[in-house]
């Protein structure tokens, strides 16, 4: 995977070379020669995000059985404050 960086000038003045760069990875694109934005393909941008799960998929475990799961109930009760 090759990084290529352009600055927003350059990528104003290519941007089918800046396109063209993201076949061989991802593109940075600076603002005042600090990284502020990348430039992805679809691929790369699909591979990425597929790749997320959040907190709900991951404690689902689709690859396990059904598991029967009751925890105890709780018993809060309420006790007379003393105020001396």
């Amino acid at each position: 995977m090759t990084i290529t960086t352009f600055s927003s000038r350059e990528l104003n003045q290519d941007v089918s070379r800046a396109k063209k760069a993201t076949l061989e990875g991802p593109v940075f694109i600076t603002d005042r020669g600090k990284p502020a934005h990348v430039l992805l393909s679809i691929e790369d941008y699909q591979r990425l995000t597929q790749q997320r799960r959040n907190i709900a998929h991951a404690l689902a475990m689709p690859s396990m059985p059904e598991t029967e799961f009751e925890p105890p109930r709780s018993l809060i009760t309420t006790r007379p404050v003393d105020w001396s």
